[in-house]
């Protein structure tokens, strides 16, 4: 039987793979990378860039592209059969690591050549992947003793199967509940919301509505849903997804696995010579320190919290006003908040959403881009495709391809929840020829219904213009060194700035006038209604602020403290975060943190304040833009070349500088939120 992930493919073979080509493939491309790295190894004594590491980024290049497409089609096709074939290659993957990171011979070879005189004839981007290399092998234990080593590799293999076990855990959770409902039920939802509930129940064989808790089916009934014992059912079922709590109370409980996995993060910390696992996770970050990170957190906090209490006293008070609320519970506030905001902006997503029809937003979109990177884009229309709705586009720059993404914006069954930005293809050279970068863009919009398009919310909006900015960091590189090619190799608290940084276009009131358009008579949204979404920017931005404050300081504490007594459980932990930096009192039973699959299941762990840290970076660089002209090509151009063009080949501060002309500032920031405390 041929295997298509045995096969040099430009674009994933998608309807060829089976499961059952899987492990075999990888078991197959892993057994030959460590012989012909041995071979490597074993055919001289003097070690080069050609005769070393560019034949094991070649290797390590055809392994990612036959893994790629699988870890993708795991998220976005998820089944049984292709479940079961991935989790088998998570330890053979994890162990595939382990094999390269601890072995001496390898790492002594890095070492020659950083040694050696022709290190500094290197360009600046084969130094720095060697700079890293040498760094990764020392953070994967290559000076431990064997039994160390050894036990280091059961750690990564451990964590690497819990991570997967988490995010299928919340994926099933999320699955596993819907509800049939009536029109009265859901008495307040838009229009759009009953035929995308109309549209869910018809495709599951029911009459009337369905609901359940994918985000464009949980969002309006936590909005506008007048039914506040609906509201309260849907806002429990969410957040007790994958806890002991909650309507599937014990089943795909994370709770027991989050324990496991701090413990084991804690344990492979200190087998290397850390004193927890936040000081690990920095060793390849921009922030220097553990008390870098929870100082800059904290002075985020002491400036926005006076804010964000005044914004909840008027919430409270304005609930009270409308109803005969004795207090104002977790699945009120985002319904009485989407009243409060109408009341004083008279505007609501809702208002916006027939604006912004996909196919409108995403031209808008490739025009920005265009204007600012002098590149275009162009939909291919015949592809290998995994579903219907996903589609596929190229990149050019001067008529030549220079890159090519898919984008898969609409939420499904079976599909992982969230947005993110994968990379499919690296460009590198590969045997003279250069191999161009191909990006993976998923996001979980509410699907066309009937004869009506996909229309967006304006968080919608800016959602898609955040993972587009990451596809433009993996697709605009000009790197050819695999390892510090587009966001390979960037520090994970900097690899958020250029998608927060195209974020910004979505709020001006020259780009709107062109990614905005009626779908029925395509004007673009009208200036009074502009106006108003313009005013409404830093609605309750104080509580917002906050809130990913408490997501980070929790993130951080955790990774930092676990194990020193300081706290005397994982629930302890948050509920103490909450009472610090929080205006919120989530009911007991919220198990929030069962479901945080960015720092259980990704790759955030003592990492999710990169979000904050980078939007630090992103507002101040586009205050750049704010000074010579959003559209400015030669500022434009600036960014291009500097930021998104370096990859990981210059550290992460340096790139700003270089943009900036100075080091990042938190003022533009604050400006932006509007906080004034």
């Amino acid at each position: 039987m041929s295997n298509p992930l045995l096969e040099r493919h430009t674009l994933p073979p998608f309807s060829r793979i089976e499961p059952a080509h899987v492990e075999p493939a990888i078991r197959q491309l892993i057994e030959r990378n460590k012989q012909r790295i041995d071979e490597l190894l074993a055919s001289t004594d003097e070690y080069s860039w050609d005769n070393l590491l560019q034949p094991i980024e070649e290797l390590d290049d055809e392994l990612s592209s036959a893994w790629s497409p699988v870890s993708h089609l795991n998220s976005v096709r998820n089944s049984d059969a292709l479940r079961e074939a991935y989790n088998a290659c998570l330890p053979l993957l994890s162990d595939y690591g382990t094999w390269t990171g601890q072995h001496s011979g390898l790492c002594a070879a890095y070492q020659q050549i950083a040694d050696s005189e022709d290190f500094n004839a290197l360009d600046t981007a084969k130094r720095k992947a060697i700079e890293h290399a040498l760094r990764d092998f020392r953070l994967a234990g290559v000076a431990l003793p064997p039994d160390k080593k050894k036990q280091y590799g059961e750690l990564r293999q451990r964590l690497s199967r819990l991570g997967s076990t988490f995010g299928e855990n919340v994926l099933d959770a999320t699955n596993a509940w819907s509800k049939q409902v009536t029109r009265e039920e859901l008495e307040g939802l838009p229009e759009t919301a009953l035929a995308s509930a109309r549209h869910a129940a018809t495709q599951a064989g029911h009459e009337g509505y369905l609901i359940n808790l994918e985000f464009p089916s949980l969002s309006p009934v936590l909005n506008y849903c007048d039914n506040r014992a609906l509201r309260e059912e849907v806002y429990t079922a969410n957040c007790t997804r994958a806890s002991e709590q909650g309507p599937h109370a014990g089943q795909w409980d994370n709770s027991d696995l989050i324990v496991e996995i701090l413990e084991l993060r804690t344990e492979l910390a200190k087998l290397l010579g850390f004193d927890n696992y936040a000081e690990l996770s920095l060793a390849t970050k921009m922030a220097d320190s553990p008390d870098s990170v929870v100082e800059f957190l904290q002075q985020l906090a002491a400036q926005s919290l006076p804010q964000a209490e005044a914004e909840f006293r008027e919430l409270v008070d304005f609930a009270k006003e409308q109803s005969e609320l004795s207090s104002l519970e977790s699945w009120d506030i985002s319904y009485y908040s989407e009243k409060l905001r109408q009341k004083q902006y008279q505007v609501s997503q809702e208002d916006i959403r027939p604006y912004l029809p996909a196919d409108k937003v995403l031209l808008g979109l490739f025009e920005v881009v265009r204007r600012l990177y002098g590149v275009e884009v162009r939909e291919v229309e015949t592809f290998d495709n995994y579903h219907p709705s996903v589609k596929l586009f190229e990149l050019l720059r001067d008529n030549e391809v220079v890159a090519r993404f898919y984008l898969d914006l609409y939420a499904r069954a079976q599909k992982r929840g969230g947005a993110w930005m994968d990379s499919c293809r690296v460009r590198r050279l590969a045997n003279d020829s250069l191999q161009i970068p191909v990006a993976y863009l998923v996001c979980n919009f509410t699907a066309p219904v009937d004869d009506k398009p996909a229309l967006l919310t304006h968080t919608e909006l800016t959602t898609l213009f955040h993972e587009f900015g990451h596809g433009l960091h993996h697709m605009l590189t000009r790197q050819t060194v695999a390892a510090v090619s587009g966001i390979n190799g960037v520090a994970w608290d900097a690899v958020e700035l250029p998608s927060q940084f195209l974020e910004n276009w979505c709020w001006e009131r020259e780009a709107l006038a062109f990614i905005s358009g009626h779908w029925e008579t395509g004007e673009p949204l009208p200036e009074a209604l502009l106006d108003k979404l313009l005013a409404a920017r830093n609605f309750q931005s104080g509580m917002m602020m906050v809130r990913q404050l408490e997501f980070s300081l929790f993130d951080f504490r955790l990774h930092q403290e676990w194990g020193s007594g300081s706290f005397d459980s994982v629930q302890g932990l948050i509920d103490e975060v909450r009472q610090l930096v929080g205006v919120i009192t989530p009911p007991p039973f919220n198990r929030f943190q069962n479901g945080f699959s960015h720092i259980f299941a990704g790759g955030y762990a003592a990492g999710y304040y990169s979000y904050k840290w980078a939007e630090v970076l992103s507002a101040d660089a586009f205050s750049r833009f704010e000074e010579e002209g959003i559209f400015n090509a030669a500022t434009g151009a600036d960014f291009r070349k500097e930021v998104l063009e370096v990859g990981g080949s210059r550290e992460p501060m340096d790139v700003f500088v270089a943009f900036r002309g100075r080091e990042p500032s938190i003022e533009p920031l604050l400006r932006h939120c509007g906080i004034t405390g």
